[in-house]
């Protein structure tokens, strides 16, 4: 598998922040940027993202309406649209997410339904012969290499008889996808469902990794609540750590989506992120 491209530093995109992310004096070192891909329009991109491009910052799409993991194939259009933006940003590659977003439809007897979440896929050899098929297709269709990532639940899945790590390796040895790790969705995992992060991390073919995410969250009643709405917490940093002291990760990237606070705390934030790596290299 060849090498990712060197990502770096970045910061999901928002309309919300926009300013503060083209300021460098506001987000001093910002390497690159993550945008929702179903949020923009490739021929209406939004000026802030245009002043970037023209700076050369990369711009990363991340779709979150393909449902991969879905027994549906992907929808052609869906598809056309995100190669599309990836297209128009002159992206490195994409990234999605590995789980299913709607059900229903023609040849299903019920009426469609979306989800408005993303949905966990049961580890299964069957859930995992769907979501190769779908990751072929979307790969086929797509201009540049796909990145998919693992997400946080709440619950485990009946008969489910594969770890993350191993329902991952297994997925990127069939198709050749990148990962993109959410280093926050592993922390999650680990309160809600008993996963330990560091066991996913050892079955993960880190080879494989296109950039990580990072993310704020609250714990309310011994739930775990993957808000992006709250400061980055130290464990997990320390998920971070131990996916840094395994390999150098090509890019790292702060996720915020809602209640956003001064840049300055965005930028404090990244520092930490920063010193994470710094720290974290040194000692591997």
């Amino acid at each position: 598998m060849e090498p990712m491209e060197r990502l770096g530093v970045g910061i999901g995109w928002r309309p919300e922040i926009a300013d503060a992310i083209g300021d460098p004096a506001a987000l001093p070192g910002l390497d690159w940027v993550e945008v929702v891909a179903e949020n923009i329009h490739p021929d209406r991109l939004p000026e802030a993202l245009l002043r970037l491009r023209e700076r050369g910052t990369t711009v990363v799409p991340h779709g979150v309406a393909l449902g991969l993991g879905g027994a549906e194939r992907p929808d052609p259009a869906r598809l056309r649209a995100l190669a599309e933006r990836a297209e128009a940003l002159d992206a490195p590659l994409v990234s999605e997410h590995i789980a299913f977003v709607r059900a229903g439809g023609p040849g299903t007897g019920v009426a469609g339904m979306e989800a408005g979440h993303l949905l966990p896929v049961p580890r299964t050899g069957d859930a995992l012969d769907v979501l190769c098929e779908n990751v072929r297709i979307a790969q086929d269709a797509l201009p540049v290499p796909l990145a998919v990532e693992n997400i946080a639940a709440l619950v485990n899945w009946p008969d489910e008889d594969m770890t993350e790590g191993a329902f991952l390796a297994e997925l990127v040895e069939r198709t050749g996808v990148r990962l993109l790790i959410d280093v926050a969705n592993l922390h999650t995992n680990h309160v809600n469902r008993g996963e330990d992060p560091a066991t996913a991390l050892a079955e993960l073919p880190l080879e494989a990794l296109a950039y990580v995410h990072v993310a704020g969250g609250v714990e309310r009643d011994g739930v775990w609540h993957d808000s992006h709405a709250h400061p980055v917490t130290r464990p997990v940093l320390d998920v971070l750590a131990e996916l840094c002291a395994r390999t150098t990760p090509p890019g790292v990237l702060l996720e915020r989506d809602e209640d956003f606070p001064h840049p300055a705390e965005l930028a404090a934030e990244l520092d930490t992120i920063r010193a994470t790596l710094r720290e974290t290299a040194h000692h591997a």
